[in-house]
């Protein structure tokens, strides 16, 4: 019986899970998980990580109590709270996935250099504190250029990196060059700009996200980077299939169900060996050029805009979901909490 696209693709790749589910996690069994904000919302408000919520919640009141005494209000404690949800289910994931999971600083420090490097370290500190080693934390970060001088600063102190909302091969540039351990270019983004913007639909090699990973994969491994490369964001398993080769690809549970039960051939697209073998020219990247190149591109510039504000609105709204249910906790136990 011939073997189903994703057992062919871990032939290939490196395959990750891009859930907060752990359920999801523990039904495909990847080798690492990276989360971001609207993936944090949506598993808060599944039942059964309730419990995880609660706890993070009841202990963020105690500590914005002890910090900020009667300032400590219910969004107060929701603020403080928030950052560390994220790392709680982190730690979760590291209990189900072998390898690493990726957390994201708020999207809201984007364009801060120094507020993303804090965080960052408070991140790191937290889990150094639960004994879960960096070697195991990728700190995700927006490929701005602020975000990227950040994770040059980080990765100088042993703190790795996943630069996120990567749409150019500019943004790609200016992250192997800061030593980023990992970028995640992403492909399903990408298409939906396209589409709108042409009114066309775009299928394999075709498929605009497809190219421009293919084009940043092709050029890390010419060019000797040591930063792996990561597809993200994926609309259907064509594009997978079409990457398959890539360093890693970050699946959504509805897409790893789809290659599980789908058996087909799935040659190996992009491979190393051939792109030290193609004509390339190598591009130098400053802050000068970086500008310049993001602004005539349309679509790095729409989509880095709109995926930072979409990641801030998730905050947000996970904010104001864990401000509802500390009021709910603390009605029904006034006494305990």
């Amino acid at each position: 019986m011939p073997q189903n696209l994703l057992e062919q693709l871990r032939q290939y790749t490196v395959v990750v899970a891009d859930t907060g589910d752990m359920e999801a996690m523990e039904k495909f069994h990847p080798q690492d998980a990276t989360t971001n904000p609207s993936l944090i919302t949506a598993a808060a408000q599944m039942p059964q990580y309730q419990p995880i919520v609660d706890g993070v919640l009841l202990e963020a009141q105690i500590d914005a109590r002890k910090e900020l005494g009667a300032r400590a209000t219910d969004q107060a404690i929701a603020n403080l709270a928030f950052q560390r949800l994220a790392i709680a289910f982190g730690k979760k994931i590291l209990g189900i996935v072998p390898g690493r999971v990726s957390t994201e600083v708020d999207a809201r420090l984007s364009y801060d250099t120094e507020a993303t490097i804090a965080q960052a370290r408070s991140i790191v500190k937290q889990y150094d504190a639960a004994g879960i080693g960096r070697d195991r934390v990728l700190i995700k970060i927006a490929s701005t250029w602020e975000g990227i001088r950040a994770a040059e600063v980080l990765e100088k102190e042993g703190i790795h990196c996943n630069l996120t909302l990567l749409f150019g091969l500019h943004q790609a540039i200016a992250a192997a060059d800061a030593g980023a351990t990992l970028i995640s270019p992403f492909v399903g983004r990408i298409l939906d700009w396209y589409k709108k913007d042409t009114g066309k639909d775009f299928h394999g090699a075709e498929d605009p996200g497809v190219q421009s990973v293919t084009h940043i994969y092709n050029y890390f491994k010419k060019f000797g980077y040591k930063t792996v490369v990561m597809g993200a964001s994926f609309r259907n398993i064509g594009e997978i299939c079409e990457l398959a080769g890539c360093d890693l690809l970050t699946i959504s549970p509805q897409l790893l169900a789809e290659l599980e039960a789908t058996q087909a051939d799935l040659p190996r697209k992009l491979s190393a060996d051939s792109a030290k073998n193609m004509q390339i020219e190598k591009i130098h990247v400053d802050k000068a050029a970086f500008d310049r190149t993001h602004s005539a591109d349309r679509m790095a510039s729409d989509k880095l805009k709109e995926g930072i504000d979409g990641f801030a609105s998730a905050l947000v709204k996970l904010e104001t979901l864990l401000a509802k249910r500390l009021a709910e906790l603390e009605s029904r136990a006034p006494a305990t909490v």
